[in-house]
């Protein structure tokens, strides 16, 4: 019996359990991170539309050839102020046309008291347009925007073929609400952000609310960070725990019975 040897073990159950852990919690962050990632992307394909911009009529808001992301709206919801995206075959044939909305059904519109844009006799303040640049280069007359209708106009006002260029067609350059199909939240390329709510016009009425497009980006950049953070748990886990290991052999004593 004397010369009988017993090898011990130290226990593992505390070690085990935590690893279990770490791997179950890192399984949750992935599962949860993609369907974050995956869910905004969805979102944002269900309630947003890309659009490219060929002319320069929205400098200096949007250039010409950016790229921009349209929340999918009803006409109805348009507001004074909104940048929208409609198709009018009186404008374009069947093409998306991008302009600022001035002025709604039952708004007097004219142009150009001191320099500036008239809507129900107020002057609007225009912080948008290109620095230095005349509301309109051209003055017109007072014009009662029908019910239903919408009065727009590009920020590029000396370029920009849009209800000034049309005020001799039947409906007086103005476009009905149902033609619009999105209203512009953002300039994605090259990069400008939120397209912000301009103020000038809210004396006139609430200004509409942006899309919830801050919303989709912070869930695919929470989403991605979810899964790399999980899929990278278990390889960082290894290396530390193999580097424990090896310092607890050189601590050990030799030869222990």
């Amino acid at each position: 019996m004397g010369g009988e040897s017993t090898t011990r073990t130290a226990p593992r159950g505390g070690g085990t359990g935590s690893g279990r852990a770490g791997q179950r919690l890192s399984g949750l962050a992935v599962a949860l991170g993609l369907v974050l990632f995956l869910g905004g992307f969805a979102w944002a394909a269900v309630v947003y539309r890309p659009y490219t911009v060929p002319t320069s009529s929205m400098t200096p808001t949007i250039d010409a050839g950016a790229r921009v992301l349209a929340q999918r709206v009803d006409g109805a919801d348009v507001r004074r102020g909104d940048v929208v995206v409609f198709r009018d075959k009186a404008w374009v044939t069947n093409a998306p046309v991008v302009k600022r909305v001035v002025a709604v059904g039952g708004d007097r519109v004219s142009c150009c008291e001191q320099g500036r844009l008239t809507v129900n006799g107020k002057q609007i303040d225009e912080p948008y347009l290109p620095e230095g640049s005349a509301a309109e280069i051209t003055d017109f007359p007072t014009v009662t925007v029908p019910e239903g209708r919408l009065f727009l106009l590009g920020d590029e006002r000396q370029g920009s073929l849009d209800s000034t260029a049309h005020l001799t067609d039947a409906a007086g350059g103005t476009v009905a609400r149902g033609a619009v199909t999105a209203r512009v939240d953002a300039v994605i390329w090259p990069s400008k952000g939120m397209l912000e709510r301009p103020t000038g016009f809210e004396a006139l009425g609430p200004l509409s609310q942006p899309g919830p497009l801050r919303t989709i980006v912070l869930m695919i950049v929470v989403g991605a960070v979810l899964v790399l953070g999980g899929g990278a748990y278990g390889p960082v886990a290894k290396v530390l725990g193999g580097s424990r290991s090896r310092s607890r052999s050189r601590t050990e004593p030799a030869g222990a019975r």
